[in-house]
């Protein structure tokens, strides 16, 4: 299956291409739709489809524009380009970009679908090419690569004078001149020690990138690849690092056995400091010897960490959602809880008590992880007369999970650590309060939280477990719910007052996250 984001400030040509292709039954599935190009970049860049259809002409960032900046950052996405204007430059430059097929409007859906399957049948071949072990072999053992590993090799563990390091690299035709420089290095790991699968993830991330010129990539040992960074400026190749590591995570990762630890050094501004960045980058791998889920770390992450270790356990999923859950997000957990004793309500006493000690469990744990002791804070919880009491009927199990969830979120607010506890609980808090905005996007939290898109993306979606565009749209669907049992709003109105910008989007968008119709899930409390 691939997926297909959408992109035109026709909202007439969206809802065309969402409704005329059947998504259930073709190889292809709906990953997303935006009505300009500035919008699109960050959707995308939380998404990352497979397929991109996007018209020429729109406001704040045209099609090429947006191809341009994906084709460098995403290699692998593939650009379909709809254009009403049927001139030669047009398509000279979308040639230029490397976008996969170009047409004009009006189109029918057969000039869609016949142009969806030409790219598919690319990705299968690309994909065949890539799975071919002896191919990648060949190339990796032949004298040139060899003598070019070994020198990058030296160079990163320090074993060349500057001198004859930078000779080396002339002669070798690798071009080291920049003003700022930065390592990441991708350890590949599977779980079932699938060597088939690591090699084939090896493929998959030389292909991607070779095509980014201000990368040097190489490999040290079988799992190990170097990727060494040029920039002009230290914002830029800060920001570009997120944005490469992420590009390698979501390409090592469609093999599913596969998983790959990305740690990206500190940034420096002499070639003759590389062995300092590439040790930087290793401690960081050092601390990861145990994790088995694929992960993004940046020096930052350890220096600034509170006690300067890093781990990842498993985790309880409740405590990892109330670490930085909103207090809006109270009601989600409530609601959740009340549908499982509405689907087991002959068993009511006993599946409430099941689910408060769960919810018992997790404040305990979280309020231990903030160096606290629920004895203290909560004691009444701990008492079997407190669950006794608590689940005498619904009214009482809801009212006593609010208070203790309410009251766990403001000890936690007051004892928050760690580098990025703040930055979640702000960014959430701005969504809470912002979410009705449609300008509201990874952006906009990004500028408020004081982070680059690309470095606020990674963290949101490595902290809560889901990516913010996930989460934003939950949060809206949430809001839209609220208003669909409370209030007699027309389902456009309500679209608007939750942040879509089309109502036909939004529909699309509340069936595919709650399998029903705005209509069918209003019908329900109607009768």
């Amino acid at each position: 299956m691939y997926s297909v984001f959408i992109v035109d400030d026709e909202h007439i040509v969206l809802e065309g291409i969402r409704s005329t292709i059947d998504w259930e039954n073709s190889q292809f599935t709906f990953a997303g739709e935006a009505s300009d190009g500035e919008l699109a970049l960050s959707m995308i860049h939380e998404m990352k489809p497979d397929i991109l259809i996007t018209d020429i002409k729109m406001p704040f960032m045209d099609g090429l524009e947006l191809a341009r900046i994906l084709k460098k950052i995403q290699p692998w996405i593939r650009i379909i380009i709809l254009s009403g204007h049927d001139e030669f430059e047009y398509a000279k430059a979308a040639i230029s970009i490397g976008v996969e097929d170009y047409i004009l409007k009006p189109f029918t859906h057969e000039d869609l679908l016949k142009s969806l399957n030409k790219v598919a049948a690319n990705l299968d071949k690309e994909k065949k090419q890539l799975s071919d072990i002896s191919q990648l072999k060949e190339e990796l053992e032949s004298n040139a690569a060899l003598l070019k590993n070994k020198f990058l090799t030296d160079l990163v563990l320090g074993n060349l004078p500057h001198a004859a390091a930078m000779q080396k690299a002339e002669t070798l035709g690798l071009d080291f001149i920049s003003h700022y420089y930065k390592i990441i290095i991708n350890e590949l790991r599977s779980e079932n020690q699938n060597r088939n699968a690591i090699q084939e993830a090896k493929g998959r991330l030389i292909s991607l990138v070779k095509n980014w010129t201000d990368v040097i990539s190489f490999f040290i040992g079988p799992e190990r690849n170097v990727c060494i960074l040029k920039g002009n400026s230290q914002d830029d190749i800060d920001n570009t690092s997120f944005d490469y590591a992420e590009a390698i995570e979501h390409i090592v990762t469609q093999r599913l056995d596969c998983n790959v630890i990305s740690s990206i050094s500190k940034t420096v501004d002499h070639f003759s400091q590389l062995p300092e960045c590439y040790n930087d980058a290793d401690k960081i791998l050092q601390m990861t010897r145990i994790w088995n889920k694929s992960r993004i770390l940046s020096s930052d992450d350890v220096k600034n960490s509170s006690d300067g270790q890093i781990s990842l356990q498993d985790k309880d999923p409740l405590v990892d959602n109330l670490k930085y859950a909103g207090k809006n997000e109270i009601d989600t957990i409530i609601n959740h809880y009340c549908d499982i004793l509405n689907d087991n309500s002959q068993s009511f006493t006993v599946i409430a008590s099941y689910l408060l000690v769960d919810v018992i469990m997790a404040v305990t744990k979280l309020i231990e992880e903030l160096d606290g002791d629920v004895k203290e804070i909560m004691p009444e919880i701990l008492q079997r007369s407190f669950v006794e009491k608590s689940v005498q009927n619904e009214q009482i199990f809801i009212e006593n999970v609010r208070d203790i969830l309410t009251r766990l979120l403001d000890y936690r607010d007051s004892r928050i650590q760690g580098r990025y506890g703040d930055v979640i609980i702000k960014a959430k808090a701005y969504i809470e309060k912002n979410y009705a905005s449609q300008d509201t996007c990874l952006s906009t939290v990004a500028d408020e939280v004081h982070l680059s898109p690309n470095h606020f993306s990674t963290i949101f979606s490595q902290e809560c477990g889901i990516t913010f565009i996930e989460f934003l749209t939950n949060v809206r669907v949430e809001a839209a719910k609220k208003f669909l049992k409370e209030t007699d709003m027309k389902g456009s109105d309500i679209a608007y007052e939750c942040g879509f910008g089309d109502p036909h989007y939004f529909s699309f968008i509340f069936k595919k996250t709650t399998g029903l119709s705005p209509r069918e899930y209003k019908n329900q409390f109607v009768n």
